[in-house]
């Protein structure tokens, strides 16, 4: 297969389409001459050998020139045709053009029997019995004649037989004609970028294999499936018995059905038959039938309902071996379904292939611009981010038109988009279910890029039942997941693509649309007082225009009684209080919220996700509210709370983020008894002094309490934790011991107790066996002249050191998973650090700056996985080959001084 990968940059368009070879005595001026001019007239350009040539023994250049320079040979095999030695050289170099480059050759049988030419009998007997005559000497000559002849017999041709030659002609141009557009090539200069597609689709096509094999191509409109399949179909065709290319099924199917369809596919494998049959139960019987005994290549372009593939693949058995499949869709769910063996999916452009597609069609392909264009073309660029249907239909637009309308063009698609483009994005859009088109809508006008857990609740919220929507989404490539996982994005066009279908709903006033999102609209909507209740979702951004200050009266959101969505940016003024707040919302997201409290009247019955970070909130609301529905709220930065609410109807609560409530004293006891609850962060609540007595949130994840000073102790475990995996307490100066029973956290993996006031370090440490990162840096106990009778977590230095006063750290050798290791200003000495942590075989970092040692501890040498080593800051240290020898992995060191 890569030599078809390394020609195909070479390939040029041949001078002429069909070279004709006949005996000029017998059908010049009658039948070759009429084929001639149909042919022509057909667009096909057709060599024909001028009389005056004939007048030498040997071929002329010319022909020979021709010949090679034609996409295939057209030979009218006649009465005397191997009476001609001029013909027969002629054959033979066709022959070998068909032999070495493919040259496609199509004989007619004009009243003569193939099997005569075959045998070489009766009067090709006796012709070439006059030129071996004639030819005593060049044996050779006569016998690669004689190759040539049988070769292109044993061709199945077109025969006249007793048909009107009018007729004849009309059949054998049409056949011409659709043979050569499965022989013509591709011009590769214009498929910019192809290559490695054609790389890696080869690699799931493999050719060589024995076997039968569907492969899918699957991508957003405009990206190149069609493209990339007809250069694989070109290029492959040669090594099949028969093909079939099958364009624009979905169009096709949707006007004709699926027989004609059936007819199409079986008309193209065997071009000399006709297939009558009127449903598509039969047109399956003769596939299956006709197809086992073939080697072929069959392309099905844009496949958009399971139907096309039953009726046209059916099962892999109805295929000879070798044969393949490609489909071309836009459902990756339609692929998977049947069964395929494998799926390709082509990737948009990268920025120097599109700009360099985009030239070729904008500046008549030249992929150099001239230097005024350059930025103007870097515009277009950016907005067709990527897609080769864009960069073309833009750039054919732009061909031929001066500086001053190419930049009111792109002036115009800030306003209105590119119709053709938008008109092929959307037919994926139409083939939706009403909530799959609901999500799409959502996304395109406000999700776009955010958190896909986030996003997943909300739309769940709604009742779109998103874990089979985005689903169906993400396989008809109209949206995908980042890489990680956390993210839900979508392609610049598609995205413009669905917030014009919600414009189109009411063109002339944005209050009577759906979904709000432009600053202009929305500006529009709020100053007017125009919203009515079709609004469901709303941005209020002004961030981009700080001119355009919003101010909100506290009838602002009155008129919105079906509000879902409500996304509210850097407003600078409010009344001191709002009026109303739909019922309706599942999300309200609004930073900087200006307010003391939610409006009074508020009830979150569908509330999912309340996010109002660096408000001005004192408290949510007074007394309890309904919350059956709500999953997260996010708080942080609102440095005015100084209380929660009471959480007893939040049963569904998954995540609470507080941080940075640098007022917040108290938090709701029901707090601790939330069951779904997976993420508590309460980092830099520097005035919280006490959390429930006792947690049983048996989900929870994550707990972040780092950086609240005023914490006193940490709560008793009521049940297992078993899910805990992050554990965060550093900067709670006042915390001195944790539970024993937090040893039944089996999943933790990260461990901080940075400048606590844990005296020892917890006996249960050894027996986390899941534990990745651990962290005690600071933790230096109580100072030895206030307190000398205590034992320390670690012992303490006074000076030069005398007698060892406090236990050593823990045994280490069960944490086989941890990888970091935190140890920093813990005023350790030499042979603090236990002997066994050189069984931590997965330790690759570890942090020992601040202490007190005179050399590397012996028991980190034989760390053999040790990346990262730091033990700046530690006076005394000095350093000799000798002492990393056993660190063979080691990458970075720090020995500085403070």
């Amino acid at each position: 297969m890569s030599s078809l990968l390394s020609t195909s940059s070479s390939i040029s368009r041949k001078k002429y389409d069909v070279f004709l070879s006949f005996r000029g005595e017998d059908t010049r001026k009658n039948f070759t001459d009429h084929l001639y001019d149909a042919l022509n007239r057909t667009g096909i350009v057709t060599f024909r050998d001028d009389p005056k040539l004939e007048t030498g023994e040997e071929i002329a250049p010319e022909l020979f020139n021709a010949i090679q320079q034609s996409w295939c040979s057209v030979i009218v095999f006649s009465e005397t045709y191997a009476f001609s030695g001029w013909c027969l050289e002629e054959l033979a170099e066709i022959v070998k053009q068909k032999n070495d480059k493919g040259h496609k050759v199509f004989p007619i049988f004009y009243h003569v029997d193939p099997s005569d030419l075959r045998k070489q009998k009766e009067k090709v007997e006796e012709a070439f019995a006059k030129h071996e005559e004639r030819y005593k000497e060049d044996k050779d000559k006569i016998q690669k004649w004689r190759n040539a002849l049988t070769e292109v017999a044993n061709i199945k041709g077109w025969h006249l037989n007793n048909r009107h030659e009018s007729e004849f002609i009309g059949d054998v141009v049409k056949k011409i004609s659709a043979k050569l557009c499965q022989t013509y090539p591709v011009v590769h200069d214009e498929l910019v970028g192809i290559s490695l597609h054609l790389e890696e689709l080869y690699s799931k096509i493999n050719i060589g294999e024995d076997d039968v094999r569907i492969i899918g191509i699957c991508g957003m409109g405009g990206i190149g499936k069609t493209t990339l399949a007809r250069v694989a179909y070109t290029q492959l065709l040669a090594h099949f018995q028969g093909k079939c290319f099958l364009a624009d099924i979905r169009e096709v199917s949707n006007k004709h059905g699926l027989v004609s369809l059936q007819k199409q596919l079986l008309s193209q494998i065997f071009p000399d038959e006709c297939f009558n049959f009127f449903n598509v139960h039969d047109g399956n019987a003769i596939i299956s039938h006709r197809f086992s005994s073939k080697k072929v290549l069959v392309v099905l372009d844009d496949v958009d309902n399971i139907q096309h593939l039953k009726c046209l693949v059916g099962r892999r058995d109805w295929f000879n071996l070798g044969s393949r499949i490609i489909v071309t869709t836009r459902d990756e769910h339609l692929l998977r379904s049947y069964r395929i063996n494998d799926v390709y999916k082509p990737t948009i452009l990268n920025p120097n292939d599109a700009i360099r597609l985009f030239n070729l069609k904008a500046f008549g392909g030249d992929t150099t611009p001239k230097v005024d264009f350059i930025e103007l073309s870097e515009h277009v660029v950016h907005y067709a981010d990527g897609l080769p249907l864009a960069l073309e239909v833009l750039g054919s637009f732009l061909c031929g038109r001066d500086i001053v309308q190419w930049r009111s063009a792109i002036e115009r698609l800030k306003q209105d988009s590119n119709k053709e483009i938008l008109d092929t994005l959307r037919i994926s859009f139409d083939g939706l279910e009403e909530r799959e088109k609901n999500i799409f809508l959502d996304i395109a006008c406000f999700f776009n890029g955010e958190k896909k857990d986030l996003v997943m609740k909300v739309l769940d919220g709604c009742g779109f039942f998103p874990d089979i929507g985005v689903d169906v989404l993400i396989k008809k490539s109209l949206i995908k997941v980042s890489n990680d996982n956390q993210y839900l994005r979508m392609h610049a066009l598609l995205q413009e693509m669905g917030r014009k279908i919600v414009e189109e709903k009411c063109v002339d006033e944005p209050g009577k649309r759906c979904r709000l999102w432009k600053e202009r609209d929305v500006h529009h909507v709020l100053t007017k007082n125009t919203a009515t209740e079709v609004v469901e979702s709303m941005i209020i951004d002004n961030k981009w225009k700080s001119s355009k200050m919003f101010n909100l009266s506290a009838d602002t959101f009155s008129k919105m009684k079906n509000l879902r969505l409500l996304k509210v940016f850097c407003v600078s003024n409010c009344d001191d209080h709002l009026k109303y707040l739909s019922t309706e919302l599942r999300l309200l997201d609004w930073t900087g919220y200006p307010l003391k409290f939610l409006p009074s009247n508020f009830h979150p019955d569908n509330l999912v996700a309340l996010l109002l970070p660096y408000s001005h909130i004192e408290q949510l609301w007074k007394g309890d509210r309904p919350l059956f529905k709500l999953k997260m709220i996010n708080l942080k930065g609102s440095q005015n709370l100084i209380k929660t609410p009471d959480f007893t109807t939040a049963p569904k609560l998954e995540a609470l983020i507080m941080e940075g409530c640098t007022r917040l004293v108290d938090v709701h006891p029901s707090i601790g008894v939330i069951k779904s609850l997976k993420l508590l962060n309460f980092r830099d609540c520097k005035s919280l002094r006490s959390l429930p007595t006792k947690i049983g949130m048996e989900s929870l994840k994550t707990l972040i309490l780092s950086g609240c000073s005023n914490l006193e102790r940490f709560p008793e475990i009521d049940g297992k934790m078993e899910h805990l995996k992050t554990l965060h307490l550093s900067g709670c100066f006042k915390v001195e011991y944790l539970p024993e029973n937090l040893q039944q956290a089996e999943s933790l993996e990260e461990l901080d107790l940075s400048e606590t006031s844990i005296k020892e370090p917890p006996s249960f440490i050894s027996q986390l066996k899941n534990i990745k990162v651990l962290s005690f840096s600071g933790c230096k106990g109580p100072s030895y002249k206030s307190r000398p009778n205590l034992p320390f977590l670690f012992k303490v230095i006074q000076g030069r050191r005398t007698n060892p006063i406090a236990p050593m750290l823990p045994l280490l050798s069960g944490l086989s998973s941890l990888r970091k290791l935190n140890l920093r200003d813990c005023n350790l000495c030499e042979g603090d650090i236990p002997r066994d942590i050189s069984g931590l075989s997965s330790l690759t970092d570890v942090d020992l700056s601040g202490n007190n040692f005179i050399s590397i501890p012996a028991s980190l040498t034989r760390l053999s996985k040790l990346e990262f080593l730091d033990l700046s800051n530690c006076n005394m240290c000095t350093l000799g080959e000798a002492d990393i020898h056993g660190l063979s992995s080691l990458s970075y060191l720090y020995l500085t001084d403070a």
